[in-house]
């Protein structure tokens, strides 16, 4: 809700207190004059004094609220714009036939695989594709992330 629209409500709530402690200054003070005996001087009538005083000042309190509510700055909202980055075409000419090969399957399985499989589909050591990546990598073709006990390799410019 907007802060005018919660102002004018808690003001209205304020307004809504007001009646009621009018209301029932009014009531009490009828029945003090029923059930006193002693006329103005009944501990009565300074208790129903107190309670209108404290009505009184919790009325205003909630009015300020209210119009502190209204007047102050609504929150400003913050928006976020995603801006699509264009991928980057991929200059592999500096590269050899084995880590050529790699990063075609890395493309043909959506951008990234298992190290394990790469490995596999490479038909490779786990030395040599380590090595391999490490150069990759220093490049800036492919980063490695850990999962499990696994690396899954994935194309630089792709977000996951």
């Amino acid at each position: 809700m907007e802060n005018k629209k919660v102002g004018w409500l808690v003001i209205g709530i304020a307004l809504a207190i007001a009646i009621m402690t009018v209301v029932f200054n009014y009531s009490m003070r009828s029945v003090a004059e029923f059930t006193c005996t002693h006329g103005s001087e009944c501990s009565m009538y300074s208790a129903i004094n107190f309670q209108l005083w404290l009505g009184i000042a919790i009325v205003m309190i909630v009015f300020s609220l209210g119009a502190f509510i209204m007047y102050s700055k609504p929150e400003e909202k913050t928006v976020i714009k995603k801006v699509k980055e264009k991928k980057k075409k991929l200059d592999l000419s500096k590269l050899d036939s084995i880590e050529k090969k790699a990063i075609k399957m890395l493309i043909n399985e959506n951008n990234g695989m298992f190290q394990s499989d790469l490995m596999e589909k490479l038909e490779i050591g786990k030395v040599k594709v380590t090595r391999m990546l490490d150069k990759l990598e220093a490049k800036g073709f492919v980063i490695r992330k850990r999962r499990g006990m696994n690396n899954i390799v994935l194309l630089q410019d792709t977000k996951n």
